[in-house]
Order: C-alpha cells, then sequence, then structure tokens
C-alpha cells in the first residue's frame, strides 16, 4: 500500500510511508498504513462515539434529522475524501484529520463553547481546536504504554487548527507557515459542510423563510439554477436539490482553485507546500467573498435566532452552574477526574471533564448538582 502511494500519489501529498512517526514509536502494522491505523484509532475512541449526543447547532434531540457533532465529523471526513481524490492527495489522512477535528467540542455547540471559554478567561481559556489535540494526546487513554492515542504527527500537525505559524520540522529548519494540503482539505471541508448543513437544518427547523432565503446570493443563486433544472421540483424536495447543488458547486470551486494555485506555486513536495507563505487549498476569490457573506447570513438569522439562542443560553447556564459547583467541591467532579487535579490545576481538571460531556450528561450532572 505504501508503494501504491509513492505511485498514484501527487508528489506534494503526504506518503504514510514518510510520516514523522509518533511520540511514542511503535512498531509497523501487517496490513494498515499508519494513517489508516489512526483513522482506526480515532473512530474507535469514546470521545468519538460522545459525539452522537453532542449539539452541532440545534440541542440534540430536539428533531431527528437534525445534525449532531458525529454526523457532521461524518460529513467532513466525506467532502474531505473527494477533494483529496481529485488533487491527488491522501485521503486516508485528510479523513483522519477530518473525523478528530471535532473531538474536543464541548456540549451545546458553540455557544457551550463560548461559555466555557468564559469560565477559564482566566485560568488559560477555552478553544474546541487545541482541546481536540488535548483529547487525542492526553484524555484518551486506551492504551497502557502511552496517554492517548499516540497519533502520528501528520494528523495531529492537522489539528492544530488556525495556527498562525509550526514549528521547525526537524531541529535547526526554520517555521513554517501552513501545515499540510491535507490539513488544508480537512479544514476547508468542514467550512462547506457547516455552511451547507446549518442551512439545510435550518430550513427544516422552519426558522428561514423562502423569502429570507432569497436575500442570500449563494442560495438564490443557486434555488434558480436547480429550479431551471427541475421545474416541477417542490418542498421539501426542492430545498434538497439546493443543499446539494451548493455542496457541488462548493467542492468543484475548491478544486479547480486549489489545483491552479498548487500548479502556479510549482510545489514539487510536501514540504514545499508547508513553507508557503499561504494556504494553497483556497476557494476562488468570488466563492470567498460569497461565502463571508454566507456566514453573516448564517449568524444573523440562524446561531442568533430566539428559537436558537434562547434554548442554548439555558443550556449553557447550566454548564456554567455545573463548572462552578466543580470548582467550589472537587469531590464532585469523582475520583479518576480529581487524580488528575494535581498535574492539571482544578480549573483545566473541570473543564477537560465539561468539554467531554454530552448534552444530556451535562444536564444530569446539572440535576444532581443543584438537588444536593
Amino acid at each position: 500500500m505504501e508503494a501504491s502511494e509513492r505511485a498514484v500519489l501527487a508528489p506534494f501529498a503526504e506518503k504514510s510511508g514518510d510520516s514523522r512517526g509518533r511520540e511514542c514509536p511503535e512498531p509497523s502494522h501487517g496490513y494498515r498504513t499508519e494513517f489508516q491505523r489512526d483513522r482506526a484509532r480515532i473512530i474507535h475512541s469514546r470521545a468519538f462515539r460522545r459525539l452522537e449526543y453532542k449539539t452541532q447547532v440545534f440541542l440534540n434531540g430536539t428533531g431527528d434529522h437534525l445534525r449532531t457533532r458525529l454526523t457532521h465529523s461524518i460529513e467532513v471526513a466525506s467532502i474531505s475524501r473527494t477533494i483529496a481524490r481529485a488533487l491527488g492527495l491522501n485521503e486516508d489522512l485528510a479523513e483522519a484529520i477530518a473525523l478528530a477535528h471535532d473531538l474536543g467540542h464541548s456540549p451545546f455547540g458553540h455557544s457551550g463553547e463560548e461559555m466555557l471559554a468564559e469560565c477559564m478567561r482566566d485560568h488559560g481559556g477555552f478553544d474546541h481546536n487545541r482541546q481536540s489535540l488535548r483529547v487525542v494526546e492526553l484524555l484518551e487513554n486506551p492504551y497502557p504504554n502511552f496517554p492517548g492515542l499516540n497519533l502520528t504527527f501528520e494528523v495531529r500537525e492537522g489539528l492544530r487548527k488556525h495556527q498562525v505559524i509550526y514549528d521547525p520540522l526537524t531541529s535547526g529548519e526554520e517555521k513554517y507557515c501552513c501545515p499540510s494540503l491535507e490539513a488544508q482539505v480537512a479544514d476547508l471541508a468542514d467550512e462547506i459542510t457547516y455552511y451547507s448543513h446549518d442551512l439545510d437544518d435550518a430550513v427544516d427547523f422552519e426558522i428561514l423563510s423562502a423569502a429570507r432565503l432569497e436575500e442570500n446570493e449563494i442560495w438564490r443563486r443557486t434555488h434558480h439554477a436547480v429550479v431551471s433544472r427541475y421545474p416541477n421540483a417542490r418542498e421539501p424536495d426542492l430545498h434538497k436539490l439546493i443543499i446539494r447543488e451548493i455542496i457541488d458547486m462548493q467542492v468543484r470551486d475548491v478544486i479547480m482553485t486549489s489545483a491552479q494555485s498548487i500548479a502556479d506555486a510549482s510545489v514539487k513536495s510536501a514540504e514545499e507546500a508547508r513553507r508557503q507563505p499561504v494556504a494553497l487549498i483556497r476557494y476562488s476569490d468570488e466563492l470567498f467573498q460569497a461565502n463571508r457573506e454566507l456566514r453573516k447570513f448564517l449568524y444573523q438569522n440562524v446561531y442568533y435566532h430566539p428559537r436558537v439562542a434562547d434554548v442554548n443560553r439555558r443550556a449553557c447556564e447550566m454548564l456554567r452552574r455545573v463548572f462552578d459547583a466543580y470548582i467550589a467541591n472537587p469531590e464532585l467532579l469523582g475520583e479518576a477526574a480529581a487524580r488528575r487535579i494535581k498535574n492539571e490545576g482544578l480549573h483545566r481538571t473541570a473543564c477537560d471533564y465539561i468539554a467531554g460531556m454530552t448534552d444530556r450528561y451535562l444536564m444530569e450532572e446539572y440535576e444532581r448538582i443543584v438537588t444536593l
């Protein structure tokens, strides 16, 4: 399989046989590449399973067809594979990064993340991207010989999302500006997924009217294209066709624009791609601007909509109360978590414990604590 990668993948793709390895060396596997092993470790982790019960946008349990963190991660992985395959990149690596990118997300979606960040404001803060790295490097403990999942350097690098500068690959080399192209693919696949599927869920949840949707350029343009192709389409099928077309348009744009930017940069290796001043996986300028407007539209009309914000506000107040209770009485954390206070500190231990909770478990903890 490693030989096949060298023969088939582009010169600037990451090859599993060239991986910089793991923090704790392990013997190679007989019939799985290093990135395939990472993917399996992520899928079989407890943190990955808990994503099924964590909110994406709409509070988990409020609708049978609404996205959760788990379905979102699977959709990001699917789009990552499509883009990586089209560009000759390593699909296994892009997929592993995509599957792990939200492992550190708190309960109650971005509202929960903001509340946990506020609780940790004077104690190192909280960011779900950094927390995902903590999960795979420290908090998951399925192996007796090392902490975490002991993933390869390349997957862990891809989880350092939004990092401005990266440490040298080897001693004596310069710092670099960009992660692997596969990590860049997973990053944009994440955006494509939540742009399109948050729209989809908002329509299903009936908080976006047809008139309001027509205010957004991407929806309006795509709607007209779909109706011209399927003049007899009606709801609920019509908006599904529009969402599918938005995803396809975004993916095609990223593939075409990125292929051209890679060619223009004349990169011949994965290391050269990392040392570019800007990311090579990108949208066209036109779509980049349109997506900025779409993001603004979603914040104004979906994320801060009363039916979303009011529920999330009440849930986040539960999160704050539980956090404060743990700080006031660390014994509430339980024996296993409390053992980590000596090394990690009380606030970080409480933060790690809450970040790992599902929506349901946090609400159960709230009920337990308020009745004490």
